[in-house]
């Protein structure tokens, strides 16, 4: 019984590692092509995914990204929408979306 339950701890702490390790975190800021002021609100997520955030007062966000994934796709009312790769640390410019 105690090699059973050895067993199970050794498998249970392997499964977290798996499961730690199958996310990569990504941070960044986005600010505005207009006047280089932080874009307050912007959404930041998964291309394909439901997993996304949003910007905070100072532009900045913060992710876990699945492993697998490759684009961000950021966008925000009033701006074009950017896609940029998946990397630790990103730094996006939007421009204003300007339809006469």
């Amino acid at each position: 019984m105690k090699r059973l339950t050895n067993l199970f701890l050794c498998m249970s702490a392997a499964s977290v590692a798996v499961v730690t390790a199958q996310t990569t975190k990504v941070t960044g800021t986005v600010v505005s092509a207009d006047d280089d002021s932080p874009v307050i609100g912007a959404s930041v997520v998964v291309a394909g995914t439901t997993t996304g955030t949003v910007t905070d007062y100072n532009g900045a966000f913060t992710l876990d990204v699945p492993s697998n994934a490759k684009t961000l796709i950021i966008s925000y009312i009033g701006m074009e929408s950017v896609q940029v790769p998946v990397k630790p640390i990103i730094s996006v410019v939007m421009k204003s979306d300007s339809q006469d």
